[in-house]
């Protein structure tokens, strides 16, 4: 980013600081980005993946702290890649759609393979860490519990739980369903982080036709972050599927 000269500030995952690019007198753009999402995951071999968001930086600013701070509606641009069986690459812009393209390694370029992606608007899978249930609200273990039922068609929701919020989200983006990592006793603002995590992936799921909200139900993408690793709880996925959780938390 440094050596495009046209970032004027970093939000990292890895660094407890903004990173400012002081040298870069034509910038124009503030980045938010989680470098390397599921790490934890890296021995096993699972997918991970990267997360960014990137803000233009208002008229005359050279970059600071207030540029970055913002909800996921200022939002020039937004996506993810993950690292996997294939190196996928998922990018969307404010009001545009949600293309995804395959990186091919015989020309090392990526290929748009998924064009105007379009999720499901409903579809009984869910995918969440139940180990935390424990710690979960009545409102939110409720909704789970509602999930393992018989539904109209005689049969459960089925569970997928990667572990990897980009592999988890991408199989969601795909397919349908929700993903959810609520709010709970032990973190009660969350775990994640709004800036490289929520509001990213908030805005991918929203311009592919589904939801994202907050464990408070409010629309992820209006969620203002105090600071830059401000965390919040998250559910996005199918529109009709975070229709039914707002339905057990309102």
């Amino acid at each position: 980013m440094r050596s495009s000269g046209k970032c004027a500030l970093l939000v990292s995952e890895e660094e407890d600081e903004i990173i400012y690019f002081k040298d870069a007198h034509d910038a124009h753009y503030a980045v938010a980005c989680d470098p390397i999402d599921g790490s934890s995951n890296l021995d096993a071999g699972v997918s991970v993946g990267t997360i960014f968001a990137i803000h233009k930086l208002p008229e005359g600013s050279k970059g600071v702290k207030e540029d970055i701070l913002k909800p996921g509606t200022e939002l020039l641009a937004a996506g993810f890649t993950m690292y996997g069986a294939s190196a996928q690459l998922v990018i969307t812009m404010r009001g545009g759609t949600v293309n995804g393209f395959t990186l091919d390694n015989g020309i090392g370029e990526f290929i748009l393979s998924h064009p105007d992606m379009r999720l499901p608007k409903s579809r009984a899978i869910y995918s969440a860490n139940e180990g935390n249930s424990l710690y979960w609200e009545d409102k939110t273990i409720n909704y789970f519990n509602s999930l393992k039922q018989a539904q109209a068609d005689g049969k459960p929701y089925s569970s997928r739980y990667i572990g990897s919020m980009v592999a988890d989200a991408y199989r969601t983006l795909l397919y349908g369903g929700i993903f959810a990592y609520p709010a709970d006793k032990k973190s009660p603002k969350g775990k994640l982080r709004i800036l490289y995590e929520c509001a990213p992936m908030a805005l991918i799921f929203e311009n592919a036709g589904g939801q994202a909200v907050d464990s408070k139900m409010n629309r992820m993408l209006e969620v203002v972050p105090e600071h830059i690793h401000d965390k919040a709880g998250i559910f996005m996925g199918s529109y009709d599927e975070v229709e039914k959780v707002k339905k057990f938390h309102n």
